[in-house]
């Protein structure tokens, strides 16, 4: 029986150009600040590889600023724009992923910011109006908007040029997480309007511990870091040129061929949900209907928890996650299906299946073939642990 792996918003597996390009690099050895030979080879390799992902992300390569991956560059952008604006508010989306709404809340507990959640619909999206009245309450206090352009767990897209013309109205610089958006929706920086945005090599086929913010001119937050002052001095630190080189070569093959991807992961996708709902006809579909991931499918699967239904499909050789986070052994439910209106309960019977570059017809099969039996048991279990309590 083979794996159908359906945890791509997770990782994905690295590409073939990725592989090749960071294999290249491995056996070499030089530090891009260094000014000898090796170190000057080092660094036409790092400045190749900005040259290659700014033209794939319509940036210029002065703005792109490297990091350890989404979670580094998500810090780097709320802390360092709070710092560098000294203004206490702090505007962001309560579905933000925890990269983003951890560092904002630690900012509050440690350095006196103030969050405000923007609230969301039922299908997780930031309407312009909500935007636009958190501002209203005092423009002069608010630091940053950060708002993500595709949610890692239900798929819903948001209107992110809209929603950054409006902080721009008041001279507020906008973030936006895009880790999930690049391999699947047409992300341009420059285009956008947003000020800083995250990417991560893992969601795109790149390697693993490598990514960027790309930050407009003029936008100069605070550095996290501090040390050798690389990086337009906000990102300390020797630079890993073989994953950036893998990372390059990543953003450059999702990118081109981003458009046949998206279709083909689009017709996947429908197929999964509905067979899902053939199987289970009381499922409830996540997210927004129209505007989401092409390669994204959320479910919420009443009388289940998610962890079992996890668990079950897993033994069955299904890969996919769920959204609940466990402290002290317990599940807590998404807080992203929690802003979304959904109660604990249902919350916490979720499952995200994500789809990717090697995502086949043959991975849609698996699921359909066993989620109706895996929904069953796990609702038989349900039963009996509420009839022993």
């Amino acid at each position: 029986m083979g794996t159908a792996y359906l945890d791509h918003a997770s990782t994905t597996p690295m590409l073939p150009e990725a592989i090749e390009a960071m294999t290249a690099q491995l056996g070499q050895v030089g530090n891009a600040s260094s000014l000898h030979a090796t170190g000057r080879r080092t660094r036409r390799v790092v400045e190749e590889s900005r040259e290659t992902i700014a033209s794939a992300m319509g940036a210029r390569p002065s703005e792109v600023v490297f990091t350890a991956g989404g979670t580094e560059a998500d810090n780097l952008a709320i802390k360092g724009l709070f710092w560098a604006r000294k203004r206490p508010r702090i505007l962001i989306s309560a579905i933000e992923h925890h990269a983003a709404l951890d560092p904002a809340h630690w900012l509050a507990e440690n350095h006196g910011a103030v969050v405000e959640l923007l609230d969301v619909d039922e299908h997780g999206r930031v309407h312009p109006e909500t935007l636009r009245a958190a501002i209203a309450r005092d423009p002069g206090d608010v630091a940053l908007v950060s708002v993500m352009w595709a949610n890692n767990e239900v798929g819903t897209v948001q209107p992110i040029k809209e929603l950054a013309a409006i902080a721009h109205e008041h001279g507020i610089p906008f973030h936006t997480d895009a880790v999930q958006a690049v391999s699947q929706l047409p992300v341009l920086f420059a285009e956008s309007g947003v000020d800083a945005m995250t990417i991560s090599g893992h969601k795109v086929g790149g390697p693993i511990g490598v990514g960027a913010l790309l930050l407009a001119r003029g936008v100069d937050p605070v550095p996290v870091l501090h040390g050798g002052g690389q990086e337009r001095d906000v990102r300390s630190g020797t630079l890993d040129a073989p994953a950036i080189a893998g990372f390059a070569a990543a953003v450059h093959a999702a990118v081109a061929r981003r458009a046949e991807t998206a279709e083909r992961l689009a017709v996947l996708r429908d197929d999964l949900i509905g067979r899902v709902r053939q199987a289970v006809p009381d499922v409830i579909v996540n997210g927004h209907p129209t505007d989401r991931l092409p390669g994204n499918a959320h479910f919420s699967f009443p009388g289940c928890e998610g962890d079992a239904l996890l668990m079950l499909l897993d033994a069955r050789g299904v890969e996919c996650s769920t959204g609940s986070a466990c402290s002290a052994g317990v599940a807590q439910p998404s807080h992203v299906l929690l802003a979304m209106g959904q109660d604990g309960l249902q919350a916490r019977g979720s499952l995200r299946f994500s789809l990717g570059h090697t995502s086949t017809v043959t991975d849609v099969d698996r699921v359909a073939e066993v989620i109706g039996h895996v929904v069953e048991r796990a609702r038989r279990a349900g039963i009996t642990s509420v009839s022993a309590s």
